[in-house]
């Protein structure tokens, strides 16, 4: 009961606060210009992340959590805010980003939240001073994974509720509160947001509100699946499956074209399904479906035995390839295994 209402209250202080800073941001001009890289056509407000952090920042003072891993999340979520507002405004550089968000991880590092081993098959692997940079990776690669798909109305934070959903499902599943209690205030306040950020958006969630997300899902999938088997290690890189698919293979698809891997270019998943004819508003549904697919496969996948890892594993890599080629995600002539499906078909139809 205590959550549904942690829960309710957070929604209503987004709802409330978000159309009053679309009201601040008109009158300071912290608007989205459209260009011919952005589906919009009409200036959108775009400092979506400061109701998001507010209700977030007013549930954590109602819920109360005790825990001390709380504070990297607080600060550095408002460091990371901060930071996507500045960028928003003035457009900084990608190399003062990723410093930024380096030391951010680094605040994480020095609570003492890091994937320190990983137990594959019964066997320990600890990683010593390794922990250090795999985890900033793991931090910097979740932020940066929400930033690149926050491309439609409502696109990012309606995928950062069903990822978090699910997190919170599987802390249930392991007795862990805390993380759930943190899932339980984000989704609220998210939710909240999204009733003016769905399609047609009313204002955006920008750089500041995508990293904020970014950053926070990233350390509370690192508290709630560290230090466990190599396999829980894949839980977070499914449930997050749909970020995570556009940036590897943006960054595939850039650095064969032989341009910046840190660019911005209009070849993103949701670019490529509006391309094949998907209005903005089914483009975003089909988002969600496939967002809910993989967070439903992480589900399938915390019940399975070392086989069922393995065939889901492989079921995963194959629809994660259809998506690729179907899309053309990489590149529209890379078809490998839909030109071979369609030689055998014409093969038999000789």
């Amino acid at each position: 009961m205590q959550t549904l209402i942690v829960l309710l209250l957070t929604f209503c202080v987004a709802i409330i606060t978000t159309p009053l800073t679309i009201i601040l941001a008109k009158r300071w001009d912290i608007v989205d210009v459209p260009n011919n890289r952005k589906v919009h056509k009409t200036p959108i407000p775009t400092i979506g992340g400061v109701p998001i952090y507010i209700s977030f920042i007013v549930g954590l003072l109602i819920a109360d959590p005790f825990e001390p891993e709380i504070k990297p999340i607080v600060i550095g979520g408002g460091i990371l805010l901060l930071l996507g507002l500045i960028d928003d405004v003035i457009d900084l550089k990608a190399w003062i980003k990723l410093l930024v968000q380096t030391f951010v991880a680094g605040i994480v590092v020095y609570y003492g939240i890091m994937i320190d081993f990983i137990s594959p098959f019964g066997y320990l692997i600890e990683f010593g001073f390794w922990s250090i940079p795999v985890t900033i990776i793991w931090v910097v690669g979740i932020t940066n994974a929400f930033n690149l798909i926050d491309g439609l109305d409502g696109l990012s934070s309606g995928v950062a509720v069903i990822a978090l959903t699910t997190i919170g499902f599987i802390s249930i599943l392991q007795g862990n509160i805390f993380i759930m209690l943190i899932c339980v205030i984000l989704i609220g306040s998210l939710l909240g947001f999204l009733v003016y950020n769905f399609h047609p958006a009313k204002i955006f969630m920008g750089d500041n509100g995508a990293l904020l997300i970014g950053y926070i899902i990233s350390v509370v999938s690192l508290l709630g699946f560290k230090n466990i088997t190599l396999i829980s290690l894949f839980f977070p890189l499914v449930i997050l499956g749909v970020p995570f698919i556009d940036m590897f293979f943006a960054v595939i698809r850039r650095y064969k074209k032989g341009v910046s891997i840190v660019g911005a270019d209009k070849e993103h998943l949701h670019h490529k399904l509006i391309k094949l004819g998907f209005s903005h508003r089914q483009t975003v549904i089909l988002i969600y479906t496939i967002a809910i697919m993989f967070s439903a496969a992480s589900i399938v996948l915390y019940h399975s035995t070392n086989w069922g890892v393995l065939i889901i594993f492989v079921l995963l890599l194959i629809t994660i390839q259809l998506i690729v080629e179907m899309t053309g995600l990489i590149d529209d002539d890379y078809k490998p295994i839909l030109n071979t499906i369609r030689n055998m078909i014409r093969k038999k139809i000789k």
